[in-house]
């Protein structure tokens, strides 16, 4: 028996045991709910005991002539969901009225949501800034920005005028993103 046959089931157990632990930290995770329905799939699953994220914007809307302020999902169609999703709670989240599907193949094949980019997200709903949804951009320029509440955020940005400009923060996974007016002058390439 050579060395490389006595190592191989060491190895194997280290890659399971390696997998055992990543699929075991909590991740943040998509779910596709129905139209309109984001908040009665939160509310639902709030109450079970799960941690939600459901990012809300201020919009102006016209109802019988008036313009009113309505706060309104980020993402229209979509939940987040933070935590280790195992075969039982998987199932209870399907179970939510509302709900269309958990983005991924399979309950143990789940899709997921860098932190970094929920991070940015939830950042720009604390700082309660106007925001906007905006096209989903890939290419562009990364920038940081250097000041104000939005500090040491990165997102792309996008010129409209001389000293203003969007910041495009988007979240690849969904394919969506959300742009934020900043002063041109607060940022530097990431």
């Amino acid at each position: 028996m050579n060395d490389a046959t006595m190592l191989q089931p060491i190895s194997r157990t280290c890659d399971t045991a390696m997998i055992a632990a990543v699929c075991a930290s909590p991740a943040w995770h998509a779910l596709w709910t129905r139209s309109h329905c984001e908040q009665l799939v939160h509310d639902q699953l709030v109450a079970k005991g799960f941690d939600l994220f459901l990012p809300m914007i201020d919009r102006w809307s016209r109802r019988g002539g008036l313009r009113h302020l309505i706060r309104v999902p980020m993402f229209p169609g979509y939940v987040f969901l933070n935590g280790v999703v195992d075969k039982a709670s998987y199932f209870e989240v399907v179970k939510a009225r509302g709900l269309v599907r958990v983005l991924g193949e399979r309950w143990d094949r789940l899709a997921t949501v860098p932190d970094g980019e929920l991070g940015v997200i939830r950042r720009i709903v604390d700082a309660r800034v106007p925001a906007l949804p905006y096209a989903y951009l890939r290419e562009g320029q990364r920038v940081r920005i250097t000041r104000g509440p939005l500090e040491d955020m990165e997102g792309i940005l996008v010129r409209t005028k001389p000293n203003r400009g969007l910041l495009v923060v988007s979240v690849d996974l969904l394919r969506r993103s959300v742009a934020v007016h900043v002063d041109c002058t607060w940022v530097v390439a990431a």
